[in-house]
């Protein structure tokens, strides 16, 4: 067996290969890309046979996505995505003088791989279906993200120099394309005193009691408050007009990746599957797709998918003590939606609504209380993607049906 370990970087890779004494066969530096692969094979091809199966070189490396990593499963070799903190933590091991180098940290991955790699996670293939709702979901939060870091810009300054608009607009959130084209045609105190109730309804189509609405914005944006002086006010309402315009444009492309994210989702054939979850919509249900992956081999259990997931706890010991804690290192996308999916469960489920309580009733605060929740879920989402069976309610929670029903 051959054991590489690639140190990677934007536009190189340090590799070096050992062989199972742990004797450096060699050291080198590749560029990135085509030129890069083909010479890495060229590397490898030395000290393997013609005839040899390339599943017995093994690779390490601090990554386990994009085009090298997909390049290297592709010839066949088993790649092991390893977290930089495990390297750093292997390196180590092998020296304590805290010396760091990018030679040494291929040193490192290869003596990891040959030394300890049943004890690491093989990168193994997603379809390329997964493969594309994963770029489109991540895209598709990354812009709710931005968006509202932008709100967030955008609320801070009305409340310096506009705190009537916050007032005024609040009930319609600050992101709607009412309240959107409303700052974009007065986007200071003057302006909006001259709105008229026709300007005001015009924005609110699609909404009920329009009137009543438009009415009540108007008292407020021409009632009195306090301000800025009228040249630091202008200067205010210059960036708001900025910060206006991005929010618009993120809500235009949030809308068009929603689609994106639907069309994608709709054409993986686990999507029925996810779908029929408690508390999961098709956004969700997609951001649960990607960040899970599709790879058949990839959780041997229910419990390797819950540790993947970040949702079940682990136990620190020494001597008399003992604590049970959440897991703080995770697939901060994943917990997130999984957090969401037990929020919207509670509401939509009857079962799920009784497993909190039963937890609540234990004194569990509200987020770990969800926490167990979502834990159980993934463990319900595994048993059916494993069968590609739709959840159904009395068969997901009949080991607890006794408990229920008390």
């Amino acid at each position: 067996m051959l054991f590489v370990g690639d140190d990677w970087a934007e536009d190189h890779h340090d590799v070096e290969v050992q062989d199972e004494t742990g004797k450096v066969l060699k050291r080198l530096r590749l560029p990135e890309g085509m030129a890069g692969i083909t010479r890495f094979h060229d590397l490898v091809g030395r000290f393997v046979a013609e005839d040899a199966d390339p599943s017995q070189v093994l690779v390490c490396i601090e990554v386990d996505r994009g085009p090298w990593v997909r390049a290297l499963v592709a010839a066949g070799y088993r790649v092991f995505g390893v977290d930089p903190k495990q390297a750093a933590r292997h390196r180590e091991i092998l020296g304590s003088s805290g010396a760091k180098s990018d030679k040494g940290d291929a040193h490192a991955l290869a003596d990891m791989i040959r030394t300890r790699r049943h004890q690491l996670r093989q990168v193994a293939g997603d379809s390329e279906i997964a493969e594309a709702v994963k770029v489109v979901t991540r895209a598709h939060q990354a812009l709710l993200w931005e968006r509202t870091r932008h709100m967030l810009r955008l609320r801070v300054a009305l409340r310096d120099y506009f705190p009537a608009a916050l007032e005024a607009y609040k009930p319609l959130g600050l992101t709607s394309d009412a309240v959107l084209k409303l700052l974009a045609k007065a986007p200071s105190p003057e302006a909006a005193v001259k709105l008229t109730l026709s300007q005001i309804s015009g924005t609110l189509k699609g909404r009920r009691d329009i009137p009543a609405k438009a009415q009540a914005i108007q008292d407020v944006l021409r009632s009195e408050h306090l301000g800025q002086a009228p040249l630091v006010t202008t200067a205010y309402a210059s960036t708001v007009k900025s910060l206006v315009a991005i929010i618009a444009v993120l809500n235009q492309e949030i809308k068009t990746l929603e689609g994106q994210v639907e069309a994608h989702f709709g054409r993986h054939p686990d999507a029925e599957v996810i779908l029929s979850q408690p508390g999961i919509g098709v956004v969700l249900g997609a951001r649960v797709l990607a960040e899970f992956g599709d790879a058949k081999d990839r959780y041997a259990s229910a419990k390797a998918r819950k540790n993947y997931a970040g949702t079940s706890p682990i136990t620190r010991q020494s001597g008399k003590t003992r604590v049970v804690q959440a897991r703080f290192v995770h697939n901060d996308r994943l917990v997130d939606a999984l957090h969401l999916q037990a929020s919207c469960a509670l509401l939509h489920d009857s079962a799920v609504r009784a497993y909190y309580d039963q937890i609540k009733a234990r004194e569990i605060s509200h987020n770990a209380a969800l926490r167990q929740v979502a834990n159980r879920l993934v463990g319900i989402l595994h048993g059916c993607l494993k069968t590609h069976s739709p959840y159904d309610q009395a068969t997901a929670w009949s080991h607890r049906s006794n408990d229920l029903a008390a």
